[in-house]
């Protein structure tokens, strides 16, 4: 994978929208890994290097999120500006289409971004048309707090179990997934996000979101991944889902939560096959 940035317009300069690109520029076929609302790019390698042998793989950094410069103003922190950024990357890359594929808030990216065109195939990571308020909640709850770690140790047993609903199932996953989750600053460890991206959360109480008629204007065919305890993506909502709008399929990773984490073999394949099968 090759690291790329593209300067967005912002105020009266620009600001830099990082990517990593896989599987060569020659390739017409172009799939986009989105990630969650305090992940990265990175979280996509393993994926990347499955579908790297079908199409070109791109995966972005949102602003404010791994080498994403932060946005000026924390209130630009929403979906409609991710999908902006990320139509300047599809322009940029010469794709009228692109398949996408968005865990938690990139699938809510991916959603709208569909209702507009040039989504030809969509699948959604955990998420749905409706996000119960207690999920919210919970999310909001650990994106408003100023986690700041003394060493990556300290960090890795933050995060195992933080991220426990991903159910890794090996040390070398948990460092790993530690790692691409940090930066440096001074002597000290901070998650790899700019800290206004819970600036939403801060100032409202959660309530549930409820998206379906956002849901029922996709044109494209979704494949819908689900954790199997999940709390972001009820089991009826799942199941809502395969019977209106664009009727997604649906596939259930057992003993998973928010979210698969789409690093297991049997994982990618289902992704991979479903693409490209």
């Amino acid at each position: 994978m090759q690291r790329h940035t593209l300067e967005i317009p912002e105020g009266g300069g620009t600001r830099r929208l990082s990517y990593l690109d896989s599987g060569g520029p020659e390739n017409s076929d172009i799939v986009f890994c989105v990630h969650g609302l305090t992940r990265n790019g990175r979280d996509f390698e393993r994926l990347a290097a499955a579908l790297a042998k079908h199409a070109r793989v791109i995966c972005p950094d949102v602003a404010g999120r791994g080498q994403s410069d932060p946005l000026p103003d924390p209130a630009d922190y929403a979906i409609p500006t991710y999908v902006s950024d990320l139509r300047a990357l599809m322009a940029h890359l010469g794709a009228a289409e692109v398949d996408w594929v968005g865990t938690s808030m990139g699938g809510l990216i991916g959603m709208l971004a569909a209702t507009g065109g040039g989504i030809r195939r969509l699948v959604l990571n955990d998420v749905g048309p409706f996000l119960p308020r207690d999920a919210l909640g919970r999310i909001g709850d650990y994106v408003t707090r100023n986690w700041r770690f003394a060493s990556l140790e300290e960090a890795e047993a933050h995060f195992r179990v933080a991220y426990a609903p991903f159910a890794l199932t090996s040390d070398a996953d948990w460092r790993w997934l530690t790692e691409i989750s940090l930066r440096r600053e001074g002597e000290a460890w901070l998650p790899a996000y700019d800290p206004a991206i819970g600036a939403a959360f801060a100032d409202n109480e959660p309530e549930d979101l409820d998206l379906w008629p956002l849901w029922d204007s996709i044109p494209c065919p979704v494949l819908l991944l689900r954790g199997a305890v999940s709390d972001v993506l009820p089991a009826a909502t799942a199941d809502e889902m395969s019977g209106r709008g664009p009727g997604a399929t649906l596939v259930t990773f057992p003993g998973i939560g928010h979210a698969p984490a789409l690093l297991d073999a049997d994982q990618i394949a289902v992704v991979e096959d479903w693409l490209h099968g």
